[in-house]
């Protein structure tokens, strides 16, 4: 009986740990997926918002290191001084293009711990910093939303407790009056227009289209600078960008280009 009992412990423990293996690696396919499944290089001049209006055309800047443990400290004052910061020079002006480099001091973060199939807390330590050179990627998005956390994977860079830049032109065929930018994003960010705040989304949230406007824009006709600023802690982060006019309908009669 004594043997018995010891061959069914042993079964069991092999069992358990080819299911540990196979979560493992289930674990490492889902965290890093290939960038070609959500993203495109920029190979046209220029292209048009989808057929609901979205923007999917973006110069990305590898994410900065800022840990945060929970999304629920991104109160309006808080995002406003972490996008304050300047991680980079002409930070609020630049239109980089693709495979432009910035140096930035980013704060170190520990390796992720993915064992139990989510990013798990880690105890905070002493903040450590280190200078880093970070690359602007242009890609046309193959979804509304731009997957920022499979944009970091691809790259094998930082996807938890991070801030994500993006810009990207429109060229104004006439001038649109009245529209408004509806953003939604995971989890808070800032847009701006030309340098002007257009719109902010504080606090944790999930991706949800058209989850908040701006106030009524008149943009002129001829070219405009969007930027925007993504910050998250732990989770997924993405967002979605379209102009939607006085009734909610899409605009989408500009185009889109790098520079």
């Amino acid at each position: 009986m004594k043997i018995q009992h010891l061959v069914s412990s042993m079964a069991i423990c092999l069992f358990a740990l080819l299911v540990c293996s196979k979560g493992a690696s289930a674990q490492t396919a889902v965290s890093s997926p290939s960038i070609d499944e959500y993203f495109t290089k920029v190979t046209t001049p220029s292209v048009t918002p989808d057929s609901q209006g979205f923007i999917r055309r973006w110069t990305l800047l590898e994410p900065i290191g800022k840990p945060n443990r929970s999304n629920t400290v991104f109160v309006d004052s808080y995002i406003r001084e972490a996008f304050a910061t300047e991680y980079f020079p002409n930070q609020m002006t630049v239109v980089p293009k693709d495979g432009d480099k910035v140096k930035v001091t980013v704060e170190v973060q520990a390796p992720v711990n993915l064992s139990m199939g989510r990013p798990q807390q880690q105890a905070p330590a002493a903040p450590k910093f280190e200078k880093r050179t970070l690359v602007w990627h242009s890609y046309d998005s193959k979804r509304f939303n731009v997957k920022l956390f499979r944009f970091a994977t691809g790259l094998d860079k930082d996807r938890y407790g991070v801030v994500f830049w993006a810009v990207t032109v429109i060229n104004c065929e006439e001038d649109l009056n009245n529209v408004r930018m509806a953003v939604g994003s995971n989890s808070a960010s800032m847009w701006w227009i030309d340098g002007q705040e257009a719109l902010i989304l504080s606090g944790d949230r999930r991706m949800v289209m058209d989850d908040a406007t701006s106030k009524r824009l008149n943009i002129s006709k001829g070219r405009h600078v969007l930027r925007g600023a993504v910050i998250n802690g732990p989770g997924m982060s993405d967002f979605c960008v379209r102009f939607i006019d006085e009734d909610g309908n899409p605009v989408k009669n500009y185009t889109i280009t790098t520079q």
